[in-house]
């Protein structure tokens, strides 16, 4: 068995292939129900960590009082207000109609 270190001293392999051994993406498992709800999960956590980041944010930039500081407030509520609609959005039309597809089946 090869450890860590001689797989390091080899020469590297030929090929088109060789370097994306580990890291090609396999088209048939995101077309494939998994796939495409693995996909809809992560948008959907992308808009709400969005809006917990640009929440804490907004509110920290409020606290010093000024005139930019508000301003920017104000652009991170619209932010967040945004990211809602676009993450009730992915629920609505992704999330949903899947679950009830199954409790149909």
């Amino acid at each position: 068995m090869l450890s860590a270190l001689d797989r390091r001293d080899r020469p590297p392999e030929e090929g088109p292939a060789a370097g994306l051994q580990g890291f090609a993406v396999d088209k048939t498992f995101l077309s494939s129900l998994k796939g495409i709800l693995l996909e809809t999960e992560l948008d959907f956590l992308r808009c709400v960590s969005a809006i917990i980041i640009f929440l804490v944010v907004s509110f920290a930039a409020v606290t010093s009082r000024d005139g930019a500081a508000i301003a920017a407030f104000v652009f991170g509520i619209i932010l967040v207000s945004v990211f809602a609609y676009d993450a009730f959005k992915i629920y609505r039309t992704d999330i949903v109609p899947r679950a009830t597809q199954g409790d149909q089946q």
